[in-house]
């Protein structure tokens, strides 16, 4: 019998990136008795306040917007059956070039090896048998996204090997899909111009690069509660726009890139836990 249940971390910026990016596997991993770990690294305070009060107004208070965060962070978890939620607690640093990049305690300043010797002691707590966490570029490009994967990789280094290590993704065809339904529900919405058009062009892998397709469509339910939970920010999650059926039709396979492997299960593959059981 193994001494410990088969574990996977995930490891986030902000509430509400453990839903949108792996939500679906979440949920299925717990049902499946897995035990799961979320690592929320930022407190989200420079999400909208309440009544949407955007960061930079005056009236926008980034410790009240944190606390309420914290709330929806844990109802979400709630939903998805996540085992364990651990908040590092650093302040949540904004979009790329905002001045909260700057604020002293800000994820984006906090030094990378401060970051990973905590997270590797929440590794070496749990001692996942899979790590996911974003790309070299966060995904996207966000400071704080870009942050979790310098710390995790970092952490990962600092520990006993993890079998399995994985980089959240979309593949190419997805994003297009995307794209037209964004278009679908934003008839005026204008054709980005050129520049903006590349980067988007950008994000994710194309399709044959993928390595790991999880069908997580039974849990598409729970994965739009567990977005739906963060309320406070509706304004900025799209996906809640297309309903529970649409979203589930849309957001029903979540992709990874694998970076570690120790199992030698073949890829591509449909379980981040073949190899393992």
């Amino acid at each position: 019998m193994p001494d410990r249940p088969l574990t996977l971390m995930a490891v986030h910026a902000h509430p509400d990136d453990e839903a949108t990016g792996t939500g679906g596997v979440l949920a299925r991993y717990a049902a499946e008795g897995i035990r799961t770990v979320l690592v929320t690294c930022t407190d989200g305070g420079c999400g909208d306040g309440p009544g949407g009060i955007k960061p930079g107004d005056p009236e926008h208070d980034s410790a009240a917007v944190a606390l309420m965060r914290r709330r929806e962070l844990q109802a979400s978890c709630d939903i998805l059956k996540v085992s364990h939620l651990e908040m590092l607690g650093y302040a949540d640093s904004g979009m790329m070039g905002w001045p909260s990049n700057n604020v002293p305690g800000a994820f984006w300043q906090t030094p990378v090896h401060e970051g990973a010797a905590r997270l590797a002691e929440l590794m070496r707590h749990y001692r996942p048998d899979v790590v996911v966490t974003y790309d070299e570029n966060g995904f996207y490009g966000h400071p704080d996204h870009i942050q979790a994967h310098r710390i995790t990789m970092a952490a990962l280094e600092m520990t006993a090997p993890t079998p399995k290590v994985y980089w959240t993704t979309m593949p190419h065809s997805m994003m297009h899909r995307f794209g037209q339904i964004m278009r679908e529900f934003h008839e005026d919405m204008p054709e980005p111009d050129p520049a903006e058009a590349a980067a988007m062009a950008e994000i994710g892998l194309p399709d044959d690069e993928i390595t790991t397709w999880v069908d997580t469509t039974a849990f598409s339910g729970q994965k739009f509660d567990a977005l739906a939970a963060h309320a406070s920010q509706g304004d900025n999650i799209f996906f809640l726009n297309m309903g529970k059926d649409r979203f589930g039709e849309f957001m029903g396979t979540e992709t990874f890139l694998r970076v570690h492997d120790t199992t030698g299960a073949a890829i591509p593959e449909n379980d981040l836990f073949a190899g393992l059981r």
